[in-house]
């Protein structure tokens, strides 16, 4: 499956990076919250706010640089707060790619190659060498703060401009997360794998009002994954977003005549 077209697709949802960044055990990855009250313990003295919509429609643009040639493409998303993920990425006006993640699976039809994926998440870990599941794709896509999970030592500080700085190792990665003062939303995470030069980071801005939605959203983010002296960045910049409680529609069908990939690298 050509990597280039999902790789877009996927920058949409905050996990772009194309090298290893931070390596972690199967089933590890640190947790995510979708209330503020359902954190306890130290965590309760955490003052990010998500965004927790029901539903969100978002339009915008990605750009990324991959091996070093830069792709750019309009990405379309719809999603359903913990039950679906839709995006559409869009090449010089035809739509190049589709994916559809729910919490147990993938779907991806790319019409470049006239291939179509259906399997688990375990593909996505492969194809972009760090952890990747349904929670986390949502959390990154909405900006949301994502919890250490039991036992972890976690740390409270303070950030630039008055805000939080909350961090905690897991598997050998060190996992740090901002906190805004004023709107208490997370406008950066930073992974970085100690004894190593791998980190991966993704800065969120332009945090903006968005109606049916009590906490505002970034309608822009940058992701970069660093190893060494190379760097790998992509860029989303939201155009339109929406959220609200109206139901969403999802389309997936599998086009006749493409062929059913495995997605073994």
């Amino acid at each position: 499956m050509n990597k280039s077209v999902l790789l877009l697709a996927l920058t949409g949802l905050g996990a772009g990076a194309c090298h290893r960044a931070v390596p972690t055990k199967k089933g590890s990855a640190p947790g995510v919250t979708t209330s503020t009250s359902a954190r306890t313990g130290k965590e309760a003295a955490v003052k990010a706010v998500d965004f927790d919509s029901p539903y969100l429609t978002a339009k915008g643009k990605v750009q990324a640089t991959i091996k070093g040639d830069q792709k750019t493409a309009n990405i379309n998303v719809r999603m359903r707060r913990d039950s679906a993920i839709w995006v559409s990425v869009g090449l010089l006006g035809f739509e190049g790619a589709r994916a559809l993640l729910t919490p147990d699976s993938v779907r991806v039809i790319n019409r470049l190659d006239k291939t179509y994926f259906a399997g688990g998440y375990d593909y996505l870990t492969k194809l972009l060498n760090v952890p990747v599941s349904f929670s986390q794709a949502q959390a990154l896509l909405l900006g949301n703060y994502q919890a250490a999970p039991a036992g972890a030592a976690l740390t409270l500080g303070t950030g630039p401009n008055g805000g939080q700085k909350v961090a905690f190792p897991l598997n050998g990665v060190i996992v740090e997360q901002l906190i805004q003062a004023a709107n208490k939303r997370v406008e950066k995470l930073t992974l970085t794998e100690t004894g190593t030069d791998r980190a991966l980071t993704a800065d969120y801005a332009d945090f903006q009002a968005v109606e049916g939605a009590k906490a505002p959203f970034a309608n822009s983010l940058l992701v970069d994954a660093r190893q060494g002296s190379t760097s790998t960045k992509a860029s989303l910049k939201y155009s339109k977003v929406s959220a609200g409680r109206e139901e969403l529609s999802f389309p997936f069908e599998r086009p006749k005549g493409f062929e059913r990939v495995s997605g073994k690298k």
